[in-house]
């Protein structure tokens, strides 16, 4: 095992490397900072230096594009991990443990716990944030750590504060973080002793002077861990905290999963690390709105308010236009102030700034997220409508399950379970693997049309089983419920486990017996009953007979 580096070592080491990543990611910078000054004003602060309070909006002069980003970020955040709904279940990987009652009982109360970690955090405004960076900027990053408090926080990152690299299997697993914050926080965090002495002497000028920090978190190399350690030092993932200015490793520690989530909304196979956003499709569109708005808004100014037109003699003051304002001309001319003719109204521009609009809408999904219901349309032509508007989003849907929702979810469980959240797992079930199943609106629009198609299958057979019930021999019943239960998420509190459903239909068999012996019982009585009166005519006639005979 070759030898650790040292302190000094891993804070030069952790410079350069922000020093390549940053020349690779210069090339992005300005294509953000445009794209959230005319989409995202409040976060442009990419390449612009700005402050706390400023307004960032001088730019604007149409928000049509502003409106769909938030409608975007908001319909993905209802869609996808809306904290109304659920929109994740647990279950093993191998489908005959879920036949298996206690196992369903356990991962059904881990499932619940995890649910309340996310409703008490501040999961929510997290991840609608982070939808808001990916939909403007391509690249979202989420940090998930665990809470002091207990529990777990997220926090998302601005893009601006973030250098990514990735794997050779194209996953994110390198996040450099270059911000700044309070040297008193610093302080606080990492210890006056551990504080260079630039750091001290602002802390003793300035308490809430901000200084320079930078987070890397990076695989550790196999040469730098003992894999036989279980301390912060050896962990797999490494973190650092180093100040760039005096190259000075601030702290050291690590994580035992990538705590960084790091979805693309698309992602060119030759680009690395970063993705491309909606808004960044429609950048065209949404600056020569935003032009065209402009020269719109000073036409129907001009409009309102024209230039006048004066005769070149004759007047002894200037021309006033306000309300009530008196101008003085020569006596007996014909010189009058004339509002100038400009044929501001185009019909022409109007149009086109329609058509800019619609094309920056459909970039946004705002047509697929907006269902105009029509005052004929039934409520079967609504749910299929909406279906075919959520398939559209499949493509999103998949990357951000891959790149955001699977680890995510990993990660919360993986810090619940060593804060000892979780009831222990039954001894059958040591050693199983879990898996993941969305069920989020989003998703189980997708499967919708599979629940359809069972349904369509039973409105088929039924005419025909009318005429020859065999025909129901082909279909699995209890095979098909799962199916559908499952396609439409269900929510396990709502569907019976197999014991409890045996248990049912064996006191149904035993109920079906017991009625049947009782209509056997009760027939034979019947009969019974009907042949006396028959069998006392036999022995009265045989009675008869013998006393004739005597």
């Amino acid at each position: 095992m070759a030898k650790k580096q040292s302190a000094d070592a891993k804070a030069l080491m952790v410079i350069k490397r922000l020093g390549a990543l940053q020349a690779k990611r210069e090339v992005w910078e300005s294509h953000w900072q445009e794209c959230a000054d005319y989409v995202a004003p409040r976060k442009a602060d990419v390449t612009k230096q700005r402050t706390d309070g400023d307004k960032r909006t001088e730019l604007l002069f149409d928000s049509t594009a502003m409106q769909a980003a938030e409608l975007l970020a908001a319909s993905l955040h209802g869609m996808l991990t809306n904290p109304a709904t659920p929109w994740f279940s647990l279950r093993f990987k191998d489908s005959a443990i879920d036949s298996d009652d206690e196992a369903r009982e356990w991962i059904e109360g881990i499932t619940e716990v995890m649910y309340g970690s996310f409703n008490r955090s501040n999961f929510a405004e997290a991840i609608h944030e982070l939808y808001h960076d990916l939909v403007v900027f391509g690249t979202g990053v989420l940090f998930v750590e665990q809470d002091p408090e207990g529990g777990v926080r997220f926090a998302t990152r601005h893009i601006g504060e973030c250098y990514v690299s990735e794997d050779a299997y194209g996953r994110v697993d390198t996040v450099y973080r270059k911000f700044t914050m309070p040297v008193r926080a610093a302080a606080q965090r990492f210890g006056y002793e551990t504080l260079p002495q630039s750091m001290q002497k602002k802390l003793e000028r300035d308490a809430y002077e901000p200084a320079t920090i930078v987070h890397a978190v990076m695989p550790r190399d196999e040469g730098d861990r003992d894999g036989y350690k279980l301390d912060a030092e050896n962990k797999p993932f490494a973190s650092c905290y180093v100040d760039p200015e005096e190259k000075v490793l601030l702290s050291e520690s690590g994580f035992d999963e990538f705590p960084y989530m790091v979805p693309r909304w698309k992602k060119s196979s030759f680009e690395i690390g970063y993705g491309r956003s909606p808004a960044m499709s429609s950048l065209p569109d949404i600056k020569m709105i935003n032009k065209m708005s402009e020269v719109t808004i000073r036409a129907a100014q001009k409009q309102v308010d024209p230039p006048l037109m004066l005769p070149d003699d004759g007047f002894m003051l200037p021309i006033r236009t306000v309300p009530g304002g008196l101008n003085f001309y020569r006596s007996g001319t014909r010189d009058r102030i004339e509002p100038l003719q400009i044929g501001a109204n185009n019909p022409l521009g109007l149009q086109m700034e329609e058509q800019r609009r619609q094309a920056i809408r459909s970039a946004f999904y705002v047509d697929q997220l907006i269902l105009g219901q029509g005052p004929q349309m039934t409520a079967t032509e609504v749910v299929q409508r909406t279906e075919e508007k959520m398939r559209l989003l499949g493509p999103v849907l998949g990357r951000l399950q891959a790149e955001l929702l699977q680890p995510l979810i990993g990660r919360v469980f993986a810090l619940l379970s060593k804060q000892g959240e979780f009831a222990a797992a039954p001894e059958s079930m040591t050693g199983m693997e879990l898996d993941i199943e969305y069920v989020s609106p989003l998703a189980k629009a997708q499967r919708a049309a599979d629940a359809q198609s069972g349904a369509q299958l039973f409105e088929l057979l039924a005419p025909i089983a009318q005429i020859d019930q065999s025909i129901l021999d082909f279909i699995d019943s209890d095979g098909l419920a799962k199916f559908m239960i499952r396609s439409l998420g269900i929510p396990a509190q709502m569907v019976r486990g197999e014991r409890e459903v045996a248990e049912m239909r064996q006191q149904r068999a035993e109920q079906q017996a017991k009625a049947q012996q009782m209509a056997e019982m009760s027939q034979m009585a019947e009969a019974a009953g009907n042949a006396a009166p028959a069998l006392r005519a036999v022995d009265e006639t045989d009675v008869l007979g013998d006393l004739q005979a005597g």
